[in-house]
């Protein structure tokens, strides 16, 4: 069996833990049944783990019950950097093992549902819920939105960046959430009626700036930049832009040149949103 899942990109601002969409870099799993257990890996993360510790072939084993296969991955997203690389691979390895669920699989291994609801189903989504009980929904997303994503070389572990956010935060932050969330999924669907303040966030964002002192400032620089709107992807270490087609190429060149002014190595990425997930066969 085969199967193709998108990353994805979570929260897109104020949308924590409930938003992502699906980005075109990817991850390839083919599964063999095998007389014992062959693990090749390439790519992002390709060595790190070719044995039974492989979480490819912890979410495969789970559902064959047994771990005689032989099995292929093949990644293009950076692992530990708010791209949904765990989420992505689960429900990928999930679904080459024949799984009827891998958004169960998925969200099992991520902890909530967003990211792996993305991978599966591409495109924008919103999701809640944990295990088989998570439910997922696609969004329209404007066609004419793309992404511009700065990919630090430093990782985030997602453990790091929850540990930074507070217990409770003031009803005001939550009331401003709701009312970006709500005019962000508006303008998600339609580009013409994006406002450019509904990607402030108030719940996770600014703790977070701590991890990466830089973040704040690359942020105003790809608005500045014609980005109509910047957040964190996921708990980071990336950061997104959202762009059309007239201001992707500015807004790249001025990441890239933020990235060499400031001496933080990594790379500078123009996505488009994957509207397919998962291709399995």
């Amino acid at each position: 069996m085969f199967a193709r899942v998108p990353a994805s990109s979570a929260n897109l601002g104020p949308g924590f833990d409930v938003l992502a969409v699906a980005l075109s870099l990817y991850v390839e799993v083919s599964l063999e049944l095998a007389d014992r257990l062959v693990v090749r890996s390439e790519g992002c993360g390709a060595g790190l783990f070719d044995d039974e510790t492989h979480l490819a072939v912890r979410v495969a084993s789970s559902i064959l019950g047994h771990t005689n296969f032989a099995l292929h991955v093949r990644s293009e997203i950076p692992l530990s950097r708010g791209l949904g690389s765990s989420a992505a691979l689960a429900v990928a390895a999930a679904a080459a093992a024949g799984s009827n669920s891998p958004l169960a699989a998925g969200v099992r291994v991520d902890g909530h549902a967003e990211n792996a609801a993305a991978s599966l189903l591409g495109g924008l989504v919103a999701a809640t819920g944990h295990d088989d009980r998570a439910l997922a929904r696609r969004l329209v997303l404007d066609p004419a939105w793309s992404f511009v994503a700065v990919i630090p070389d430093q990782e985030l572990a997602t453990s790091a960046a929850r540990g930074v956010l507070p217990a409770r935060v003031p009803f005001a932050d939550a009331v401003a959430n709701l009312s970006a969330l709500g005019t962000l999924i508006a303008g998600l669907a339609h580009h013409e009626d994006f406002v450019a303040t509904s990607m402030d966030d108030t719940l996770h964002q600014p703790y977070r700036a701590s991890l990466l002192p830089y973040s704040n400032d690359l942020l105003a620089c790809l608005r500045d930049a014609g980005a109509a709107g910047s957040c964190w992807s996921g708990a980071g270490s990336t950061m997104l832009a959202l762009v059309t087609d007239d201001h992707a190429d500015d807004v790249a060149i001025g990441a890239r040149e933020f990235l060499e002014i400031r001496g933080v190595a990594g790379e500078v990425r123009r996505l488009q949103a994957d509207t397919t997930g998962l291709v399995r066969s």
